[in-house]
């Protein structure tokens, strides 16, 4: 459908309608941007503050970060910075100049508008599991490796559960469809089972630029109107220690100069690839983001940049990477202090290193995710699904996480804490006096369907109601939630003329090969 002017007209559809879908499964929260009206923790003071970016510092004027691309380099090489082969050192000046060019607040607006969502401030968004290569439910009861379908079903729930915010990468990668056209397949899914902002790999020329062909396509957006704003983001891992390898850094220029948004997340595990100590960890992560946003701001001054953390630390008995622990929990709180002193959104995870949907894998993504809420993290990632340290995507996982960011989401909601005249309840207090109770009464009538959080997981019975109602427990109660929300799913609206053109932009990019692999 074309308006007057012969552009197409975006679809989509409204967000309230999106959200009353599948409501016979369960009766969840609305669709809204939590505010985190927290302060936030700060474990450093401002001498730590000042330290940590000294050593950021240091390391790129001393020691240098190494960018496996021919392209950046000739940038870096333009704007003075010292290069010598592919080393790159760069004065803190330039870093602090290119840096604040950067937003500290924009939007990504997806093909529905009323998905909208605000990087930066207190605003706290929800991202779904994004690539493990491996998928475990209740019903397979063992790993195995991610398929189509597996990654259809994992992003339903991300379109299903209205405290998801955002589509991140592939919430498992679907193996059996060839590298080459893997991207086409998954983003013609993403982009028509879920009307939330879009994610691309930076991953080579073709995946990256045929992604954003496909989101302009769905927005029903003209050339001009796509780069105007962004519409669509990446996230790049550095390789750390100290490095960026040509893919990420290319598909990353593309975004750039196309105004789409772009996460710098190294991926620091202290005793590996970073230091031991947690400043020293959070110091090179710093440093490795810095650089490279950095070269964004200088190649387009104002590209949407967020500063992402993964800095956790290693088991030293096996050396396998551990999440949600202590060292976990105060590195994100002071790389948010650290992205506050820079001026920039921040990017955490909701992780675990627990392989299956159990107690441990709950106490440790709880324990990341409310990390998230302590730093002032802007934009949470893996929020719901993980398992095993990223290797697992698991649908019962994903449940059972939506019912901890819903509760987050409440704990955000300011008439929780109210003071007003009928919040602090003088009369209702009086009416029960000495030796009555509140369960009866009017103060209580008016308010009892919306006084407290309704989990939709949880079972409050106790053990005697739990036991005759079968004794179910939650992993599989879980499994149950997603099975009935699957077979329940409707997809968002999308016009039939904008479905057929992206179906017709997937079967072209085919005939063509696709994007070139390896093997």
């Amino acid at each position: 459908m074309a308006d007057s002017s012969g552009r197409r007209r975006r679809g989509g559809g409204r967000a309230g309608a999106a959200a009353r879908r599948g409501s016979d499964v369960i009766e969840q929260m609305p669709w809204r941007i939590p505010v985190n009206a927290d302060r936030p923790t700060e474990p450093l003071g401002p001498e730590g503050v000042e330290a940590i970016h000294e050593g950021a510092m240091r390391i790129l004027e001393e020691i240098g970060v190494v960018f496996l691309n021919p392209e950046a380099l000739a940038i870096f090489k333009e704007a003075g910075c010292k290069v010598d082969g592919e080393l790159v050192r760069m004065d803190r000046d330039f870093v602090m100049e290119m840096v604040g060019k950067a937003p500290s607040n924009f939007t990504i607006t997806p093909r529905n508008p009323e998905r909208e969502i605000p990087l930066g401030s207190n605003h706290l968004l929800f991202g779904n599991v994004s690539s493990p290569p491996n998928y475990w439910d209740m019903q397979i009861g063992k790993k195995v490796p991610g398929n189509r379908e597996m990654c259809q079903n994992l992003l339903k729930l991300t379109q299903y559960f209205n405290c998801i915010h955002f589509a991140g990468g592939y919430p498992v990668e679907p193996v059996d469809i060839h590298a080459s056209i893997r991207h086409l397949d998954v983003l013609y899914d993403k982009l028509t089972i879920t009307d939330k902002a879009m994610h691309a790999y930076s991953l080579g020329k073709e995946r990256v630029e045929d992604v954003m062909e496909m989101v302009r396509i769905a927005g029903g957006l003209s050339h001009e109107e796509f780069e105007a704003k962004p519409h669509m983001y990446t996230n790049i891992n550095s390789t750390s220690p100290l490095k960026h390898d040509y893919p990420m850094i290319d598909g990353c220029l593309r975004l750039a100069r196309r105004g789409q948004a772009i996460v710098v997340s190294p991926f620091t595990l202290a005793g590996a690839m970073a230091p031991v100590t947690m400043a020293g960890a959070v110091a090179q992560s710093i440093a490795e983001s810095l650089c490279a946003i950095a070269l964004f701001q200088y190649v387009r001054p104002g590209t949407p940049c967020v500063i992402g953390t993964f800095t956790s630390n290693v088991d030293m008995k096996t050396g396998a990477p551990a999440f949600g622990t202590p060292e976990y929990m105060r590195s994100t709180q002071m790389t948010g202090q650290m992205a506050r002193y820079y001026g920039l959104p921040m990017r955490s995870s909701g992780v675990c290193a627990a392989n299956v949907p159990d107690g441990q894998s709950m106490w440790e993504t709880s324990n990341s995710l409310w990390a998230a809420v302590q730093s002032g993290t802007n934009m949470v990632y893996h929020a719901a699904g993980w398992l095993e340290g990223g290797l697992i995507a698991s649908p019962e996982k994903f449940v059972m996480d939506c019912e901890i960011l819903q509760q987050i989401q409440r704990y955000m909601q300011p008439e929780i804490w109210g003071t007003e005249v009928d919040d602090i309840a003088l009369d209702a207090i009086r009416e029960v006096g000495n030796d009555g109770h509140f369960f009866g009464i009017q103060h209580t009538q008016d308010r009892y369907t919306t006084a407290f959080y309704q989990p939709f997981l949880s079972d409050w019975k106790n053990y005697e109601g739990w036991e005759a109602a079968g004794g179910v427990w939650t992993a599989e109660r879980a499994h149950h939630l997603f099975k009935d929300i699957i077979a329940n799913f409707e997809e968002p609206p999308m016009e039939d003329a904008i479905r057929e053109e992206l179906a017709d932009f997937v079967a072209r990019r085919k005939s063509e090969g696709g994007a070139p692999t390896d093997f």
